[in-house]
């Protein structure tokens, strides 16, 4: 296989297709310096509760679509912190890796770094280990200095830095990017599409698109690694 490349504004315990992307590259790169998009999945997800599909949020300041992700501040505090931490335990304190796994939420939540993009790039990062992936990680506003290209452009400039002529985006991008642009300047596009991806939750019939979260509390990694990480396509 070619070496391929994804780049994703990071999110917070993202749902599995994340995963899946990073599991299916070689380079993934955290892109932090476009700018945030209010309502997304930066800095909140879905998680099971009382077996219902609700989000848990961190709360962030002076939110701006006009700010870069890497300049938004999040607003966690003790107490904060202690409410989304038992909002967890007490939705999974059953499910059978809840031992294993609430460390690495309570690790995260707690980690020192005022800024949603640390928080959320540590949510994945150590998801990631947890996991073991051995995907390689780059910060996009620490190597590349491409901000004045545009769109597309930026991210051909970043996979020639990188070297690598496969660049694996979500399917969501068919709408943002044309294979045929990538093709011209030597790059192969392809969008990832993430297949019906099913476990055994609690009693309750499947919800899907939870975060990474519910995942782990159900499976074990290598449950993860060889059922669920390779339930998708390439188109």
């Amino acid at each position: 296989m070619e070496p391929a490349i994804a780049i994703m504004q990071p999110y917070f315990f993202p749902y599995i297709g994340y995963f899946q992307l990073i599991n299916a590259v070689n380079k993934f790169v955290f892109y932090d310096d476009v700018n945030f998009i209010k309502r997304g999945w930066i800095n909140r997800n879905k998680i099971l509760i009382n077996n219902q599909s609700n989000y848990f949020t961190i709360p962030c300041k002076d939110v701006s679509q006009n700010k870069l992700i890497n300049q938004i501040g999040h607003a966690l505090n003790d107490r904060s912190r202690e409410k989304l931490l038992k909002k967890v335990s007490l939705s999974y304190r059953n499910a059978p890796f809840f031992n294993s796994v609430f460390p690495i939420i309570e690790k995260v939540v707690r980690f020192k770094s005022n800024l949603i993009s640390d928080l959320a790039i540590e949510s994945v990062e150590t998801t990631c280990n947890y996991l073991k992936l051995h995907t390689s990680f780059e910060i996009s506003s620490k190597k590349y200095n491409n901000r004045d290209l545009d769109r597309a452009d930026r991210l051909i400039d970043i996979c020639n830095i990188e070297g690598i002529k496969h660049y694996i985006n979500p399917e969501s991008g068919k709408t943002l990017y044309e294979k045929s642009y990538f093709s011209k300047r030597g790059i192969t596009l392809s969008f990832l599409k993430t297949g019906d991806v099913r476990y055994k939750q609690f009693q309750n019939d499947f919800i899907q698109r939870l975060s990474i979260i519910d995942v782990m509390m159900f499976n074990s990694p290598e449950e993860i690694r060889a059922n669920l990480l390779p339930d998708f396509k390439l188109i």
